[in-house]
């Protein structure tokens, strides 16, 4: 590498950086490193080409949009104390060390005839992945294949991994492949061979032989598919291009704005596109659809605006509708509205942005009723039975006893609405619905294997737990990570995955409660729930038919569980006949003095949910007669929420905590004891070893459909 003698004694660091950490005949096939620091791993982030090209994102909160999101810099070499690599910018005579850096290894900073920079940079050759479909599988049309990901990983796998899931699908013509370029010009440390993952390849731990035939191919159509994440990504694809301007063309006809002078003293929101892909039920391509949403985050409450609203369902509602699809074997049908159903203010509107004639009013005049429960779940009970549907921003669907009332309610929606019926439910916010004759299937593995090819961790070594056991987080401990927004965003992405993965709550809320300013140790953390997920990708809910809707819930406390400020922790989980429906792992707001006053104030919380459980039960009929348990493994806490005694201990206890003895006195809520080890709610509260988490997952209704074994 041609490099200046500036830059010599950063590659004699660089290089004894790598010495260090090569195999040595002499120390018997280990490293320098290893001999030294046998439980460490011997590389913090992965290696790079020295002397390459690379991007290193700017993070200066002055930016505006015209000044460069990246700088162009030469890599350096590796951080001694961080997680982090070296660059240095010529045109700005800096120094940069961060771990958010884009890498064009084959490109040299200078020339192989040195002094000059290479202005070029090579363009990642957009590539069609290895593994073929089932024939089952139907041919995917205007959506562009994976392309290989050149983001920097959060800290190295222990090998490079391969494409996530391949596809035989044959590229869109309107998406030509462009030439690969040769490397034979290139010096020989630039010729980097490719190696895939040996020890641990995904193919171990995600297999699709006890799937359906028809699943089967609708599964490996899924993960095929990928959607643009920018503007400027999507305007490369004719097929982006057009449902843009479809989008564009009905925001015109329902006079979404109109152009005004800014008031004086208002803040302009701004708009961004997002894109997603309509699916057959068989799998194949439906159409592209693009969505202009506001970026409500620019807002300040208070200033910009007093109140929000969220034209969506609650994703509690939707678990309870499919538990009650299983246990009734009620049909379940999907449809898709053209536009949008939300209204949400936009810089200065005429109307509302992305309006819709499918509104509230418009499905209560066909006879609907808006549940009281959950304002997105409108139900009708007809003579036969009962007809429910739920909306959730453009995704609609409908379920329900009255199978004559659902074709009727399809029917009207089709023809009064710009809405498309899409079949039977398999694909829905990111979650894949799989329906057999023992029961419904939910579960997250293409967003699962996304996040961990984003990351990196794709061909890491898995973890048995997503948390060590006796590992206690503080705020202030460790060294203050370069990006905060990466674990900010990493950490969001594991948030919307708890939605079919209870397993990973506890350790999930642990982590989200250091987003202000995280730190080396909480992103390890982060990481070890990644290494976790890899373990089984396509874990997730299963619902069967139990010959009853009874509701359940299961609720307990770890006291002074918090070391930083002895605060307790509250778990619950509810079932409704059987089926996990919610569950919760949440920090108590105030310390509690015993950890009977701990375990009273998680039977409060839990008292709460099941009285929303039992409203939404009851506004569809469904609700049975008697109280509904609450299983807790505390006595003191269970008398205390069944007679006012103990007053010395719960003088000081909110009003509103006594919530819980109320309904034990309308008997609407009964409180028996369980014994500790069998209290399902205890994987909520604190981190368990592989024993327990399995034991518990079982129950629970855990399991992954996607399993090798």
């Amino acid at each position: 590498m041609h490099v200046p003698k500036l830059f010599w004694a950063d590659a004699v660091l660089t290089a004894t950086y790598l010495l260090n950490r090569m195999p040595s005949r002499v120390l018997k096939g280990k490293s320098p490193f290893e001999i030294f620091f046998a439980d460490k791993s011997p590389f913090f982030v992965p290696l790079k080409v020295f002397g390459c090209v690379s991007f290193v994102h700017n993070l200066n909160p002055s930016r505006d949009k015209l000044d460069p999101r990246a700088h162009k810099c030469i890599f350096l070499g590796y951080s001694r104390t961080q997680k982090v690599y070296r660059c240095y910018s010529p045109s700005l005579h800096k120094y940069f060390v961060s771990a958010d850096v884009t890498f064009f290894e084959d490109v040299p900073y200078y020339s192989p005839q040195g002094g000059q920079l290479q202005e070029s940079i090579l363009s990642s050759p957009v590539i069609p992945t290895s593994i073929p479909f089932a024939p089952q599988a139907p041919p995917i049309s205007q959506v562009y294949v994976r392309r290989r990901h050149h983001g920097v990983p959060l800290v190295p796998p222990l090998v490079e991994s391969p494409p996530l899931l391949p596809s035989s699908a044959s590229t869109s013509t309107d998406l030509p492949l462009p030439q690969s370029t040769s490397n034979l010009d290139l010096p020989i440390a630039l010729r980097k061979s490719k190696r895939t993952c040996t020890e641990h390849p995904i193919s171990n731990f995600v297999s699709f032989d006890h799937l359906s035939s028809s699943f089967k191919a609708f599964s490996l159509s899924v993960s095929s598919i990928v959607v643009p994440k920018s503007y400027r990504e999507a305007l490369s694809y004719p097929g982006w291009r057009k449902a843009m301007a479809e989008k564009m063309h009905a925001l015109d006809l329902n006079h979404t704005w109109d152009l005004v002078h800014k008031p004086a003293g208002t803040s302009i929101v701004g708009c961004r596109w997002v894109f997603t892909v309509k699916q057959n039920p068989d799998g194949t391509v439906d159409r592209l659809k693009a969505r202009l949403v506001a970026k409500g985050f620019t807002q300040t409450y208070g200033l910009d605006y007093t109140e929000t609203f969220s034209p969506v369902a609650k994703l509690n509602s939707i678990r309870i509708i499919i538990s009650l699809t299983a246990n009734l074997d009620w049909p379940l049908h999907q449809l898709d509205a053209k536009t949008p159903f939300c209204m949400v203010i936009f810089m200065r509107l005429y109307t509302w942005l992305n309006h819709l004639g499918l509104s509230p009013r418009g499905i209560v005049s066909h006879g609907m009723t808006r549940s009281q429960a959950d304002h997105s779940v409108f139900f009708k009970k007809t003579k036969i039975g009962i007809v429910i549907l739920v909306v959730y921003v453009d995704d609609i669907v409908i379920t329900g006893s009255d199978k004559e009332g659902i074709q009727i309610l399809i029917n009207h929606l089709s023809s009064s609405f710009l809405t498309k019926y899409l079949g039977k439910l398999h694909y829905f916010l990111g979650i894949e619905v799989a329906r057999s004759k023992a029961g419904i299937s939910l579960s997250q593995r293409k967003y699962t294997l996304d996040i961990l090819q984003d990351t990196g961790y794709l061909g890491s070594k898995p973890v048995a737990t997503p948390m060590e056991s006796n590992l206690k987080l503080m705020p202030d401990e460790g060294d203050f990570i370069d990006d905060p927004d990466i674990y900010c965003r990493l950490v969001g992405k594991l948030i919307y995955l708890t939605i079919t993965r209870p397993d990973i709550s506890y350790a999930v809320s642990v982590v989200s409660q250091f987003m202000t300013n995280p730190r080396v140790p909480h992103m390890n953390a982060v990481i070890r729930i990644l290494k976790y997920l890899k373990n089984a990708p396509g874990r997730g809910l299963f619902y069967r038919s139990s010959g009853h809707l009874r509701i359940e819930g299961y609720t307990d406390a770890d006291w002074v569980g918090s070391p930083s400020d002895r605060k307790s922790t509250t778990g619950y989980c509810t079932f409704i006949g059987g089926n996990l429906v919610t569950w919760r792992s949440k920090k108590q707001s105030v310390v509690a003095r015993s950890s009977a006053e701990a375990e009273y104030r998680a039977m409060a919380h839990t008292t709460c949910e099941l009285t929303w459980l039992r409203t939404v039960l009851q506004e569809f009929g469904l609700l049975t007669q008697g109280p509904t348990p609450l299983y807790c493994d505390n006595q003191a806490a269970i008398h205390i929420a069944s007679n006012p005694v103990f007053h010395e201990r719960t003088k000081h206890i909110e009003v509103d905590c006594h919530f819980v003895r109320s309904k034990v006195e309308s008997k609407d809520i009964i409180t028996p004891f369980v014994p500790s080890g069998s209290q399902l709610a205890d994987i909520f509260t604190k981190a368990l070893p592989k024993n327990a988490i399995d034991s518990i997952c079982s129950k629970l209704g855990v399991i992954d459909i996607y399993s090798p074994a």
